[in-house]
């Protein structure tokens, strides 16, 4: 009996999948894409420290997330607000690092260094929009806020702060907008506001900062819609596949298909993604087979598991 026993946990151990080694056009393109995050994330990182050096903190404009914790701390203390949000994002990266992954975290962490660097110095010489209009000053802080994190959050990456909480609960509740959570989690900064600067402009400004910061990075993260319906041509099908099933945790149906010239029998890949996994598809679709054909059409609203409940 013992040794029947040891035999089925023998068979019920799975062998260890080997990784296959990267060919040369495949680390080629691997390293492209890395400079490519590279560079995006500081230009986002770099728009992010406009809106907060120039527009916001001068203003007293609490606009959110640790930007807004180290604007609040800077008119009690008199801190460089860079150096606040350095300190401030060292145990929220840690967090990070265990719950989203080392990738992601490397990308956060040259966003941060980034944004504190530019903030207290690389952005010295740029003129600093004080004791003007004030809904200016928010109007422009919510637009250079809402491209720098939309052009992060596009190469996978976050500026640190609220926006690791945002990304965690977005993983958990894919059928959130990243904007809108990012107006829940900065509903007390908001309030905070009110007290520190003791009037009820200073966290009315903030709102209109963080709700133009959520539509314009919610533009260029998704455009307006609530999902996106993949139509997906590939003699590549199963791979393509296994990755939206595994990695994105979507169903894929498969649909039997004749070509008219050639007649001859395809599966097509259809399936429905939130807004905001589109673009991971697309890039691993382009990386899996760059001859894979696609049509993409938008969903006003896609009811169902993994979606809005079907009330």
């Amino acid at each position: 009996m013992k040794d029947n026993t040891k035999e089925k946990n023998k068979k019920a151990k799975k062998p260890k999948e080997k990784k296959v080694p990267l060919t040369p056009e495949q680390r080629k393109k691997t390293a492209v894409r890395w400079v490519l995050d590279i560079i995006c994330i500081i230009l986002g990182s770099t728009s992010y420290s406009m809106g907060l050096h120039c527009f916001s903190a001068p203003n007293g404009i609490a606009a959110g997330g640790v930007a807004g914790i180290s604007t609040l701390i800077n008119a009690v203390a008199d801190i460089n607000v860079g150096i606040l949000y350095g300190i401030i994002n060292v145990p929220l990266i840690i967090v990070g690092f265990i719950f989203l992954g080392k990738k992601m975290m490397i990308k956060t962490f040259l966003s941060v260094s980034v944004t504190t660097l530019m903030t207290d110095y690389g952005l010295s010489f740029v003129p600093v929009y004080q004791d003007g209009d004030k809904m200016l000053a928010a109007i422009f802080a919510g637009i250079f806020f809402g491209l720098g994190l939309g052009v992060v959050y596009l190469r996978e990456g976050t500026t640190g702060g609220t926006d690791i909480i945002n990304k965690l609960i977005n993983r958990k509740y894919p059928h959130f907008s990243l904007g809108a959570i990012m107006l829940g989690t900065d509903a007390i900064i908001i309030t905070a506001s009110i007290f520190v600067y003791g009037t009820l402009e200073a966290g009315l400004y903030a709102i209109i900062a963080i709700f133009i910061s959520s539509k314009v990075m919610d533009m260029i993260l998704y455009g307006s819609y609530e999902g996106k319906m993949l139509l997906i041509f590939s003699d590549k099908y199963q791979e393509i596949s296994e990755y939206v099933m595994k990695s994105l945790d979507r169903g894929v149906t498969w649909l039997n298909a004749t070509g008219a010239y050639s007649e001859k029998s395809k599966q097509v890949i259809c399936c429905a993604v939130h807004k905001s996994e589109y673009s991971k598809i697309k890039r691993k679709v382009k990386e899996i087979d760059p001859k894979a054909f696609i049509i993409i059409s938008n969903a006003g609203e896609v009811l169902g598991e993994g979606f809005h409940a079907n009330e």
